[in-house]
């Protein structure tokens, strides 16, 4: 499982205040205790006002590198911003951008920036029309966005396409149409990738934690390959571990042990 950090995100009251603030401290003890817990990736998600995003951005791109090395995940809606990032090369390394989608013409911007490069890339199933409710129709979008990548000389191992979890408390069915999406798209394009923000589906219900841990369960053994996630979070952490072991992409346990040891997974019971 591949695990994107999610905890430097202005969408998360008190980064938005370290961001506003300045407070640097805060993003990096943020960073450094997402890379010790096992991030592969640590999100960089500035989620400001435009205006102020690309300042915000390099700020925190800055950061983040003095305290890890391991790859960023550079977040924005704005392609034309991201397009920037990448052009301009405050990132060290190749690491992830998120995100493309068939909204409009955020493919063919990024798309021709890292055809050939080993930058990876999610794309959401979305369009013009939003969100659809339907799986059949995220699938076809994804299709859209795989053969939009390999036409450029996108490598397709780098991309990694986000089925948009939906919540439980509005569609019963968020999580047989999450499996579906793992599996419709692996269908159609083994080396593909697919991601999820997996707190979504959990929105307005009580108890998140379990609602999120159960729908992790289920999406490795549906194929999940990366995940959007906070991985400080123990009981998220264990249940990656122990599924990983159980569904023998994790042979004789041995990451599980050894995540144990090293005091990543819950404590004796």
């Amino acid at each position: 499982m591949i695990i994107i950090g999610e905890k430097i995100n202005g969408a998360i009251p008190s980064v938005k205040t370290a961001i506003a603030e300045r407070d640097a401290d805060l993003i990096r003890q943020r960073a450094a205790a997402q890379d010790q817990a096992g991030a592969h990736y640590i999100d960089c998600a500035p989620s400001t006002v435009p205006e102020l995003e690309y300042e915000a951005m390099v700020w925190l791109i800055g950061l983040i590198q003095e305290v890890t090395e391991k790859p960023l995940c550079i977040d924005s809606p704005d392609a034309r911003l991201l397009a920037r990032i990448l052009e301009e090369g405050p990132v060290k390394k190749p690491g992830m951008v998120n995100s493309v989608n068939e909204e409009g013409d955020k493919c063919e911007i990024i798309f021709p920036i890292i055809a050939g490069t080993d930058w990876n890339v999610v794309g959401l199933t979305c369009d013009k029309s939003g969100i659809p409710t339907d799986p059949e129709k995220k699938i076809d979008i994804a299709k859209s966005i795989i053969d939009k990548a390999d036409k450029y000389g996108v490598k397709l191992e780098n991309l990694h396409i986000d089925p948009c979890v939906m919540a439980l408390s509005t569609m019963a069915g968020a999580m047989t149409d999450f499996e579906r999406c793992i599996r419709g798209i692996h269908e159609y394009a083994p080396q593909v990738k697919v991601t999820g923000a997996i707190s979504n589906i959990s929105f307005e219900m009580p108890a998140r934690k379990y609602v999120n841990a159960n729908c992790m369960a289920y999406a490795i053994r549906a194929g999940l390959d990366s995940a959007i996630i906070d991985p400080c979070n123990v009981d998220m952490m264990s249940t990656i571990y122990a599924c990983e072991a159980l569904c023998m992409l994790d042979r004789g346990g041995r990451k599980y042990n050894r995540a144990y040891r090293q005091g990543k997974i819950g404590g004796k019971q």
